[in-house]
């Protein structure tokens, strides 16, 4: 079986924009959606839908080129950061397809998106032109506002497309990545600046965990803040051993937790994980679990 995965990314809250986007995709035959998140103080839509490498591919570059139909950065306000009205779209490697195969697919849509749209599209991640362009946060430097400014300076052109932003739509960043667990703890405080000093001790680059990216957003209708997390290898580190810093943290300053989601889907192995530590399991396996033995069983992979 042939499966890739693909989380584009939009700048949009808007419910008649996100059901046009998720319309785009479901007209793709073979392609499945198996989760879509938005909200208004991220601002941003996250679309997660897998099938076979060619459907996935023309749905990712439909739902595309629609957003840049739709939505227009220049009104754009959020709190998480982004650089175009497609943000980025990542494509993973699930079950039978290689990394170099979602490269390919990366720089394919890519091409074809920045000719159709007029779109400067960077490259990221297992897709990278260059070592420094592996990373999302080089690309995102300055966001949206800043990205004109951004884009004139040297080793800063895009990949494909023009050299300077979209009028609306702003750039775009496309790639391959392998799975990560988007995770994000809720905080008793409004004080958005102990939420931010949290986010620090965590995130990789500024003193933190390894493979943990980390910023901090205000909710206002419920009075509290967020930390959000992208863990970029969930088997290095650990989904329990980055809630248990968070914890640590949040000690220091009196906040308490008050809940936690994860954004998108989540990897049976990242929760068998925090089973196994916090129950203290030491037999837990996915040979064990189940749902997945009896599916196994009943295709005869298993006697």
């Amino acid at each position: 079986m042939e499966v890739v995965e693909c989380v584009p990314n939009f700048s949009t809250s808007d419910k008649a924009v996100v059901e046009t986007i998720l319309e785009k995709i479901r007209e793709v035959n073979g392609v499945h959606i198996l989760d879509h998140t938005y909200d208004s103080y991220y601002n941003r839509l996250v679309v997660t839908f897998v099938g076979r490498k060619e459907p996935v591919l023309r749905a990712a570059l439909n739902a595309a080129v629609k957003a840049v139909e739709l939505i227009d950065m220049n009104k754009h306000k959020g709190q998480h950061p982004r650089i175009g009205a497609v943000d980025v779209i990542p494509f993973i490697p699930i079950e039978g397809v290689t990394m170099d195969e979602c490269v390919r697919l990366a720089k394919e849509l890519g091409k074809e998106f920045a000719e159709r749209c007029n779109v400067p599209v960077y490259l990221y991640g297992e897709a990278a032109t260059r070592p420094e362009r592996k990373d999302l946060d080089w690309i995102r430097k300055g966001e949206y506002e800043g990205l004109r400014q951004m884009m004139k300076e040297p080793g800063r052109e895009p990949d494909f497309g023009p050299p300077e932003p979209h009028l609306t739509a702003g750039a775009t960043a496309v790639g391959a990545r392998k799975l990560l667990v988007g995770f994000n703890v809720n905080l008793g405080t409004s004080d958005l600046s102990i939420a931010k000093r949290i986010a620090k001790a965590l995130h990789v680059k500024k003193g933190g965990l390894s493979n943990v990216k980390a910023m901090a957003a205000s909710i206002p209708e419920r009075g509290i803040t967020q930390i959000g997390m992208s863990i970029l290898d969930f088997e290095r580190t650990p989904l329990y051993r980055v809630f248990e810093l968070v914890r640590i943290e949040a000690k220091r300053y009196n906040v308490p937790i008050v809940g936690s989601e994860f954004c998108g889907m989540i990897p049976l192995k990242a929760l068998i994980d925090v089973v196994g530590y916090y129950l203290k399991v030491d037999n837990i396996v996915e040979g064990r679990v189940l749902e997945l033995a009896v599916r196994e069983a009943m295709e005869g992979r298993r006697q």
